[in-house]
């Protein structure tokens, strides 16, 4: 028959149910249409991640808190408090979002990094005798982490994250960047203290010398902080933004006994930062130091095997 399949059709020919449905394969099974076009991937804008909009808001209140810093020891309290509590608070959104990002991690300790510095350099100025213990302290703040952050990306590769430390390297980084309790108290408590002191610089002559010194020793005229006596700051000072200005203007503002026990309980905890700080430079600084020999022992091996 000529409408019939004959011997001579081989198993790959058409049927003509085939023919007129294009969709059904010889076997009769349904053939779906393969679609060249791809579909894009949504991109992602890194910068515009929950966490990060945090970190830009802390970056905002810090600001803030620097601008009120000179006479306003409540208000930079208040605003400089809450940057420092955010620091927490987009850690946790990064986990809980799942937006974990390096742009996020070096963000967050930048901010760390400066906003502890504009409050070291503030006391240095606040407390001249002191000044080169703060500024001990922010090298040692600011050398410590650039030294460690930098090892991590050389030594442990662009994907290892700053906070893994292996234990074998150091049990202390390990404790410190392992368990997030311990890194926010330590981190918590370092910033109490310096804001303690903060506080200090307006209800406590105790820490510093005054800058103002009595008038041809007369005790009823002296212009010391808080003398009822003293005449105006402006006859005083040509520039109301002196070191002299500053301190008279800044006297007696507020009770000094919360800032005294705050900065009591909290000094034990910030030297230990310190101590961490010093630990972190040290293994940085010991790592890369290692590495250093092993590229310069591959080096020596490579060029034997030329000669």
């Amino acid at each position: 028959m000529a409408g019939g399949r004959t011997r001579k059709q081989g198993p790959g020919s058409a049927s003509p149910v085939a023919e007129t449905n294009p969709l059904l394969n010889g076997n009769g099974d349904t053939k779906f249409p393969v679609d060249s076009r791809k579909t894009p991937e949504p991109t992602e804008n890194i910068f515009l991640f929950i966490p990060n909009l945090i970190g830009y808001s802390r970056i905002i209140l810090a600001g803030a808190s620097l601008y009120y810093m000179p006479l306003h020891p409540r208000t930079c309290s208040i605003l400089y408090s809450i940057s420092c509590l955010l620091d927490a608070l987009d850690g946790f959104a990064a986990r809980y979002y799942h937006q974990s990002t390096r742009f996020g991690a070096v963000l967050d300790m930048v901010t760390d990094r400066c906003t502890t510095a504009c409050l070291l350099v503030f006391l240095s100025s606040a407390w001249p005798r002191w000044a080169i213990l703060f500024q001990s302290l922010i090298s040692l703040d600011l050398a410590s982490h650039y030294m460690h952050m930098y090892a991590t990306l050389a030594m442990g590769g662009t994907g290892q994250s700053h906070k893994k430390v292996d234990e074998s390297r150091s049990w202390v980084l390990n404790l410190y960047y392992s368990n997030n309790k311990v890194l926010f108290l330590f981190c918590a408590f370092n910033e109490l203290f310096f804001l303690a002191l903060y506080l200090l610089c307006f209800s406590s002559p105790i820490l510093s010398p005054s800058l103002l010194q009595p008038v041809n020793g007369a005790p009823g005229l002296t212009p010391q902080p808080g003398s009822p006596a003293h005449p105006s700051p402006s006859t005083l000072f040509a520039s109301p933004w002196s070191p002299g200005a500053l301190e008279l203007a800044r006297a007696n503002k507020m009770d000094s006994f919360w800032p005294w026990v705050i900065a009591g309980v909290t000094f034990p905890v910030m030297a230990g930062k310190q101590f961490i700080n010093v630990v972190q430079l040290v293994k940085a600084a010991k790592w890369l130091a290692e590495g250093d020999i092993e590229a310069r022992r591959r080096e020596r091996a490579a060029g034997k095997r030329l000669k």
